[in-house]
């Protein structure tokens, strides 16, 4: 079914994810949600000389909250490093993935530091509340930050709000490729359905612009296609959506999967991620000490779950997947 779906608009790196690490496709993505970043029209005169807001890097976004720092005296970069925020998805789905290209196996890499250097180098822009943050929208609209990165249901209310205020902007990209966590939605047809063709019919259906525009409108998710915006769709809801598509059709795009395989333990991930960015970045730990000890941690969770790799790592073949 694939094969007569290469018209549809799908992001080749979405159809990857589908094959599960294998040759076969398994799933069809039929909708998305994600993390993009939002930014007050104000901060735009900074942008770095030369910067493309479509096709950021991350030393851009850091270059620009020096530029609206040295303009200013404020430092406004925001991040959700609250107790309530998911900075854990910057980390696993963004920053090291786009340095590491993985988000497991290069946790404690040479790489990894490189990150690490570069984020405690970004930091000195954040606003330094960042750490209280949860939903960022609400900092944008109180004009305490002017650029952030946040779930999108965790930035729409600044769009809503203040719609002739911000615009929406896809991941940078770093040095391996433009890391991002997309929530993939995905239809499977098990091998004993009773009716295959019907279920493959269905799968058309949701692949629909009208469909897709729909699910947009009912529930919130992003379209899984690359479908035009009609005029009736909220100008914020629109404005995420467009950053969205292209973060997803980048070429150089790099998907990384909710971490999976870790049953009830799924928290103990997201935890060894947020431990090691406090001790590096808040406290000013030494970066290969922590990544080694954190490391230790990783692996024995993934040893104990027995959690075998996800994308963007390579296939670790049904075994634990290793940190090195």
């Amino acid at each position: 079914m694939a094969a007569e779906l290469t018209d549809a608009g799908i992001p080749e790196a979405f159809m990857e994810l589908g094959k599960l690490g294998t040759d076969t496709q398994y799933y069809i993505p039929v909708m998305q949600a994600t993390y993009i970043f939002a930014a007050n029209k104000t901060a735009l005169e900074y942008l770095p000389a030369g910067a493309d807001i479509d096709a950021l890097t991350w030393e851009d976004i850091r270059d620009w909250g020096k530029n609206i720092t040295d303009a200013t005296g404020e430092q406004r970069l925001g991040f959700p490093a609250g107790d309530g925020g998911l900075m854990h998805r910057f980390l696993e789905g963004y920053i090291y993935p786009s340095y590491t290209g993985g988000m497991v196996t290069g946790f404690r890499s040479d790489d990894a530091v490189t990150m690490f250097e570069f984020v405690n180098d970004m930091w000195q822009y954040v606003n330094p509340q960042a750490v209280t943050y949860s939903f960022m929208q609400e900092q944008l609209l109180s004009d305490e930050v002017w650029v952030a990165f946040d779930h999108t249901a965790r930035l729409i209310e600044a769009f809503k709000q203040r719609p002739d205020d911000f615009v929406a902007l896809p991941a940078p990209t770093g040095p391996k490729g433009l890391g991002f966590m997309p929530v993939i939605v995905g239809i499977a047809i098990p091998k004993n359905a009773p009716n295959p063709e019907g279920a493959e019919a269905m799968i058309k259906y949701m692949l629909q612009d009208e469909t897709q525009i729909h699910i947009l409108r009912e529930i919130g998710f992003f379209p899984a296609t690359d479908v035009e915006f009609p005029g009736f769709i909220p100008f914020g809801v629109r404005a995420e959506g467009e950053a969205v598509a292209k973060q997803a059709a980048s070429p150089n795009a790099l998907p990384a999967l909710l971490p999976v395989g870790l049953g009830a333990r799924g928290g103990e991930i997201n935890k060894i991620y947020r431990d090691a960015f406090r001790r590096i970045v808040l406290e000013g730990g030494d970066i290969s000490t922590v990544l080694a000890e954190e490391g230790d941690n990783l692996q024995t969770l993934l040893e104990e779950t027995g959690a075998p790799c996800w994308p963007p790592d390579p296939s670790s073949g049904g075994d634990p997947c290793p940190v090195p």
